[in-house]
């Protein structure tokens, strides 16, 4: 009985085996394409916006010590030389307010927060649509999914006499595929999205600290 019953279940899971994931795909339908496409799209934007946080944060560690000490001597141009041969927002943000050096301190201020809002705009490009793909892509396969269960009650309507148990169960899983995928790719993208979002949230967090700190550095001589 149970030599009969192993027989029985080798042959299903070879079935299942011979499946690959590429196959499954296919069989998804039509709806997998716009799947697909948000797929592509937002793993380009998680590498992409990776690279530009990480290249974003990388400001010397003694730059602000430099910075200080330069401003503290006088040296102002030194001190701008230094800012643009770093291509970071901190060093833009402090290059800003050392070019400002001689005007009210509101007005530093003022210029060092709007580049500021321009440096964090840079870094948050494209977040929003990350975030877009993560909730779209499960919504399309849900329809996906609607539209094949809608195909497969017809093919069985069309059917004249008994419906055959293999007739009903491929066209749901088929439609099912589509669920999986965009549940798949929308959970991905979800994870990015609040990943990035923490790194940046992170360097603004930086930059903010750094711009206070200049801001009393300038206010120094005034105490002396």
């Amino acid at each position: 009985m149970i030599v009969s019953t192993m027989l029985q279940e080798v042959p299903v899971e070879e079935a299942l085996e011979q499946l690959s994931v590429l196959e499954l795909l296919f069989k998804g339908g039509f709806m997998m394409i716009p799947i697909l496409i948000l797929s592509i799209i937002g793993i380009y934007i998680f590498v992409e916006r990776l690279f530009t946080i990480k290249d974003a944060a990388k400001t010397p560690e003694a730059f602000m010590d430099n910075i200080k000490q330069m401003v503290l001597n006088g040296s102002i141009t030194d001190a701008m030389t230094l800012c643009n041969s770093t291509s970071t927002p901190i060093a833009r943000m402090i290059g800003k307010g050392i070019s400002r050096i001689g005007s009210p301190l509101k007005t530093i201020e003022a210029s060092i927060e709007n580049v500021g809002k321009i440096e964090i705009y840079k870094l948050e490009k494209n977040l929003g649509l990350l975030a877009t793909i993560s909730g779209a892509a499960p919504m399309i396969g849900f329809l996906g999914t609607v539209t094949g269960m809608i195909q497969a009650f017809i093919s069985i309507a069309q059917e004249e006499g008994a419906v055959s148990p293999k007739l009903l169960s491929s066209g749901i899983y088929e439609a099912m595929i589509t669920t999986a995928a965009g549940l798949f790719v929308g959970i991905l993208t979800y994870l990015a999205y609040n990943y990035l979002v923490t790194r940046v949230s992170k360097l603004i967090h930086g930059m903010e600290y750094t711009s206070i700190d200049f801001i009393d550095l300038l206010q120094e001589p005034q105490k002396k």
